[in-house]
């Protein structure tokens, strides 16, 4: 399996607009995002660890080959 992309908060929560994720609120340095019934929280950190970002990726419901190809 390869290595999930080293990305920052911000990053990450445009990746996920892609996919039709919107911003509900905000506290402090966490966004909740909403797709429907989906929901998920990102941390606007300047680099998201390996584990956080891949539980991110699960609760969306993207795969990883996906979310490389909305970061570009």
């Amino acid at each position: 399996m390869p290595r999930p992309p080293r990305v920052s908060g911000r990053e990450t929560v445009r990746a996920l607009e892609k996919f039709g994720f919107r911003q509900v609120r905000q506290r402090g340095s966490h966004v909740v995002l909403r797709k429907g019934s989906i929901g998920c929280v990102v941390p606007m950190h300047d680099e998201l660890a390996t584990g956080t970002l891949l539980g991110l990726l699960k609760q969306a419901g993207v795969t990883l080959d996906d979310f490389r190809k909305a970061l570009k």
